[in-house]
């Protein structure tokens, strides 16, 4: 059999093995090594298995995985996306549908400093949405704000999307942060623009709130002040070449830290907690990267991604119609698969085509993402709604339909970013 072939069949077991349920980094390492064996030998085999998890995570670049996550889980766990919320209140609350408008900003800042899509729709549900039915907003609009509002989480910087990418590809992560954050605000100016037409066509949908002073809504910018300085401290760093990603990520989770203890918010139980999740979650991340890297090795001497770039190449189509239909496969992938796992199972397959394709790496790497987040919310396993749903005590079906609207918006927003690459790569060639 030609090693073509066993690459095929593993990937093919792989996709068996995730929809199984089992750990993705298990089941990433286990085919690796196997595979690797069927083509070269047992004693190679046992050499990558023994050698590729070391020389894949003792890399600089891992180091800002732990301390991204520490960053925001101190932030969702000492009760910031509160003061995001009530700062958004006061300056849009006041518009038809303002309060799900305020929802969607609050998810942006709070993305900036989570950098989790499923920590941002969890801890916005539960401040928002009692908020929105107090007022009398509609089930179906204040949840599909929500679970399309936390889907900014992996795009908006930090990102732990963009950071995997950046480990798997060896591309810039700091590139791929700054070309992030223009597509993030576009995401949530699209998001707007939804709840304004909605509420614009009925205005029971999203009744008005309160008039608000120009005075008062100045005075709510100071419960902002702690995402802008994390952000500015983290972004503005990376941006002016002052520190790497990953140093980057030792100050903002310290920054966290410091701020929640300045603020009053940060208890021995918080940090504790805190420290425990981000050990749980880095734990897992870190499985994942080093049975990425065994099950990439066994692609590399599979030699299918070469060959499927060089049949890509044959069909003789356009590089931008094989483009949309990798972007199709993504969102189909999204409906099943954690982002991550996601990543993991095509970027080994599918960037020796992109590359050989012509497309910038940096430009691929936020649309991925971008098309990802579609998948957190589609149904019929979008993440994110299985999450608000679990976190709110909300039924799925109503989720789903309210989240109709904001999915026609993303295909807007992904269509916008695919034809106008510089609207991503803007920052980056400022660097």
């Amino acid at each position: 059999m030609s090693p073509e072939y066993i690459g095929l069949i593993g990937v093919g077991f792989l996709v068996v093995l995730l929809f199984m349920r089992m750990w993705v980094g298990l089941a990433m390492a286990v085919l690796g090594f196997l595979g690797y064996a069927a083509i070269t030998s047992i004693k190679n085999a046992l050499l990558v298995a023994g050698s590729v998890p070391y020389s894949a995570l003792a890399n600089e670049a891992v180091a800002a995985v732990p301390l991204f996550i520490l960053m925001g889980v101190v932030v969702s766990n000492t009760g910031v996306s509160g003061d995001l919320y009530h700062a958004a209140y006061k300056w849009l609350g006041q518009l038809r549908g303002g309060l799900a408008m305020s929802t969607v900003v609050a998810c942006g800042g709070f993305a900036a400093m989570s950098g989790s899509s499923a920590a941002t729709a969890a801890t916005m549900g539960k401040v928002a949405l009692p908020e929105m039915k107090k007022y009398n907003y509609d089930e179906k609009l204040s949840t599909g704000a929500v679970a399309a509002g936390g889907t900014i989480g992996i795009l908006i910087p930090p990102s732990m999307g963009f950071i995997l990418y950046g480990i798997l590809t060896e591309e810039s992560i700091g590139k791929l942060f700054m070309a992030g954050i223009i597509p993030g605000i576009l995401e949530i100016l699209f998001y707007i623009a939804v709840i304004f037409i909605l509420c614009r066509s009925n205005a029971t949908l999203g009744p008005a709130g309160p008039q608000i002073g120009f005075m008062e809504k100045v005075a709510a910018l100071k419960y902002t002040w702690a995402m802008l300085v994390l952000f500015l401290l983290v972004m503005g760093g990376i941006y002016g070449g002052w520190f790497t990603p990953s140093e980057a990520g030792a100050i903002g989770a310290f920054g966290a830290i410091v701020i929640s203890a300045v603020s009053r918010k940060m208890t021995r139980e918080n940090l504790v907690t805190s420290i425990l999740e981000a050990a749980r979650t880095t734990a897992m991340i870190v499985l994942i990267i080093a049975g990425a890297f065994i099950f990439m090795k066994f692609m590399a001497v599979s030699r299918l991604p070469s060959w499927l770039a060089d049949f890509v190449a044959g069909l003789q189509l356009p590089p931008m119609v094989i483009m949309l239909l990798i972007l199709l496969l993504y969102i189909i992938l999204g409906m099943f698969l954690d982002i991550y796992a996601a990543i993991l199972l095509t970027l080994p397959i599918l960037f020796p085509v992109i590359v050989s394709l012509g497309f910038d790496p940096i430009w691929y790497g936020v649309v991925m993402v971008r098309v990802m987040e579609v998948g957190l919310i589609t149904p019929p396993m979008g993440l994110n709604v299985f999450i608000l749903a679990g976190a709110t005590n909300t039924p799925l079906g109503i989720i789903f339909r309210g989240i109709v609207p904001f999915l026609i918006a993303d295909i807007l927003h992904i269509a916008l970013l695919v034809a106008f690459p510089g609207i991503s790569l803007f920052l980056v060639r400022m660097m």
